[in-house]
């Protein structure tokens, strides 16, 4: 499932890095059917993603495949992996972001802008877009003098995209194990990584160029082009 969720009026949702990390750390903690109110105070001064030893073993409401945060909204690739598992996550994520934001902020009423929308996905041609679009295109979004300019210096702006901290991209391109994201079925997709540089390449360029010629590609990305 792609799910997408905005700020009210196309705000931003975080303000500061302390935003954007603490982002991180709730798909980590609020991914869990054990809940703590006080996980905050269980962590503090602890290494990244620790997770006390007097709490309940874990276990994930839903797998999160692959994420963006971006300064006004954010996408996740999920999939639904108990019951109830996945609105349940989203629920205690978008509710937990909010309060924390009005309390810091000192603002009110709601942080989105309204539910958050959602696609199922059921084609492996359309994972494999949706696997570029959620971490290639909104992260390249951000690069200086955005999309057109991304694909100018493509080389450049994948090696900006692998520093960006706030996406699945860096772990999906590495070795190493994520504590948010389960990715081995994206990963089966690419078996090669360079494939997946040159098809993130072409599909960069036909984005901005063609847009999308599927109707089904169109109405899962949740966006307007």
């Amino acid at each position: 499932m792609h799910v997408t969720k905005r700020g009210v009026r196309g705000t931003d949702i975080t303000r500061d890095i302390s935003d954007q990390h603490r982002f991180a750390k709730l798909l980590f903690y609020m991914n869990d059917t054990f809940q703590n109110d006080n996980w905050k105070k269980n962590i503090e001064g602890r290494p990244a993603f620790f997770r006390p030893e007097w709490w309940p073993e874990r276990e994930p409401l839903t797998r999160i495949l692959a994420w963006t945060l971006l300064p006004n909204h954010v996408h996740l690739l999920v999939e639904e992996t108990r019951e109830g598992g996945t609105a349940k996550f989203l629920q205690r994520v978008f509710g937990s972001m909010t309060s924390h934001f009005n309390a810091k902020h000192k603002e009110r009423g709601s942080l989105f802008q309204g539910a958050y929308r959602s696609r199922t996905v059921s084609e492996d041609t359309h994972l494999r877009y949706l696997t570029f679009y959620i971490q290639i295109k909104n992260v390249l979004e951000l690069y200086p003098g955005g999309l057109k300019r991304a694909i100018e210096r493509f080389d450049d702006a994948w090696d900006w995209a692998i520093r960006y901290k706030f996406s699945s991209l860096p772990v999906f391109l590495s070795i190493i194990k994520s504590p948010i994201t389960e990715d081995e079925s994206l990963r089966a997709l690419y078996p090669d990584l360079r494939v997946f540089k040159d098809e993130a390449r072409e599909l960069l360029t036909s984005h901005v160029e063609h847009h999308a010629t599927d109707e089904k590609l169109s109405s899962l990305i949740l966006e307007p082009w």
